[in-house]
């Protein structure tokens, strides 16, 4: 019944939302890689393997994303002491300081949104969306 406008809606905000924040992200960084520095920042250290589940793309993908990381300086790659076959992934400083501002640039974004519409209505909206993510 309403799956049509809805559909449309969706469609229209998230690519909004995604074009923004790759303007506000830039050049620095990408929304792929913040997604990533996030992920690293919650685990402390992962494998490249432990990302693509969270990434939604293909193992070839991820060490692409990964190489460009380690080259802006954004992540470091060290093989695990103990089995050499392991590689972990870890966030720099600079990682750090990029995924605090990359948050920070999302949380304004949101909030821009967001303060088209009342307190109540942001918490029915949020309710809402938690429905029907679920």
């Amino acid at each position: 019944m309403y799956s049509d406008e809805f559909g449309k809606l969706w469609l229209k905000l998230s690519k909004e939302l995604k074009s923004q924040m790759e303007v506000g992200l830039a050049p620095t960084i990408t929304e792929g890689q913040l997604n990533v520095l996030e992920l690293l920042m919650t685990n402390e250290r992962m494998k490249p393997s432990d990302l693509i589940e969270y990434v939604s793309t293909t193992p070839a993908a991820v060490t692409t994303l990964l190489d460009r990381m380690e080259k802006s300086e954004l992540i470091v790659r060290v093989r695990d002491e103990k089995d050499r076959r392991i590689v972990w992934v870890h966030v720099t400083d600079k990682g750090k300081t990029e995924c605090e501002r990359g948050t920070l640039v999302r949380e304004q974004l949101l909030d821009t949104y967001l303060s088209r519409v009342s307190a109540h209505n942001q918490k029915l909206l949020i309710y809402l969306l938690g429905k029907v993510a679920n």
